[in-house]
């Protein structure tokens, strides 16, 4: 029985760098079995195959190939070899293809997949199903953290409100805003407001509006803090954040508690809740969504959202609207 390692040759160490070149010259090799057909296909000289192999040898201690007269043909090493080097392609192929800006999902951020963005995004995938999708939440909840991730490519967009001034941003990133969504005063049946069919900011003071988990520092606890200060609001924070349901489950059994959420929110609640979302007006309180990028970001799927927002209607309420002071102007992304 032959031993095909290369005698007195010191063995590689363990977790040696292959050569992703070398590995493919190898394959060619296996799949045309004369080095120079090899080279042929590589569009290499079979002096730079012979190399290659020869390289690709040497860092595995082993010998691949025995030269016959029907061409090459591969030693006990290289057929043990071979199913793993084309698992090394294949995977080397699907990650330079994962950042390709083609071939890789679009990812987007959104402060949460019940809000106005998220169903902005869903009615981009409706209207444009063969681009790939990857909406995510980031776990920091502040805009700063969302504009510093579209700065380091860790995502290609994010729907904040932002409120740093334009000048305040890195150079390559641009903050626009596309999106209002105006808010509704939500109340359980009992609630003295439940059959109105509308109520203005004037009807507000003096109501209990619970908006558990806001966090203090999050560009939504600014929002909220604006409005309170602005119109004489008392939002409390009091109790445990246990989730939208909760909120839904407290309300309905609630004549003093209300809530504020967006027109745009997505709620979904039991017919035996009965709660009622009414509109508010004169004016109507917006949170104003941004769309964030970096100008240099060249994924194709991007600039078909900005196109799919720019044809789309930024106002999203009749009358006078309500945004913090300082809030830039909606405009086409």
């Amino acid at each position: 029985m032959h031993d095909h390692r290369y005698v007195g040759d010191p063995r590689p160490e363990v977790g040696a760098d292959l050569d992703l070149g070398a590995v493919r010259a190898f394959l060619a090799v296996v799949d045309d079995r004369y080095f120079g057909a090899a080279a042929d296909r590589l569009r290499i000289s079979q002096q730079a195959v012979s190399k290659r192999v020869a390289t690709l040898e040497r860092d595995l201690g082993v010998r691949l190939f025995t030269r016959t007269p029907q061409g090459a043909a591969l030693t006990v090493d290289g057929q043990a070899f071979l199913p793993h080097a084309r698992d090394l392609i294949r995977l080397a192929e699907r990650a330079v293809g994962s950042v390709q800006p083609r071939r890789r999902a679009l990812r987007v951020d959104v402060l949460n997949r019940r809000i106005g963005p998220a169903a902005l995004l869903r009615d981009f995938h409706r209207a444009y199903p063969e681009t790939d999708l990857d909406v995510v939440t980031l776990v920091e909840s502040d805009a700063a953290a969302a504009i510093a991730a579209v700065e380091a490519g860790t995502i290609d967009a994010t729907f904040r409100a932002v409120t740093v001034p334009p000048a305040a941003l890195p150079p390559d990133v641009r903050a626009v805003r596309v999106l209002d969504d105006p808010h509704q005063l939500l109340t359980g049946p009992a609630h003295p407001l439940a059959a109105a069919p509308h109520v203005t900011m004037a009807d507000l003071p003096g109501l209990r509006i619970w908006i558990p988990g806001i966090v203090p520092g999050t560009e939504w606890a600014a929002y909220y803090d604006a409005l309170a200060g602005e119109f004489g609001l008392t939002i409390e924070r009091i109790g445990p954040n246990f989730g939208t349901d909760h909120l839904l489950d407290v309300l309905a059994d609630s004549s003093t508690l209300t809530s504020l959420v967006g027109a745009k929110t997505r709620m979904l609640w039991p017919p035996t809740h009965d709660l009622r979302r009414i509109p508010v007006l004169d004016p109507t309180p917006v949170y104003p969504h941004f769309l964030i990028w970096r100008t240099d970001n060249p994924h194709p799927g991007l600039a078909l959202l900005r196109r799919h927002i720019a044809s789309a209607s930024h106002d999203h309420s009749a009358g006078r609207t309500w945004v913090p002071d300082g809030t830039a102007e909606p405009v086409a992304p």
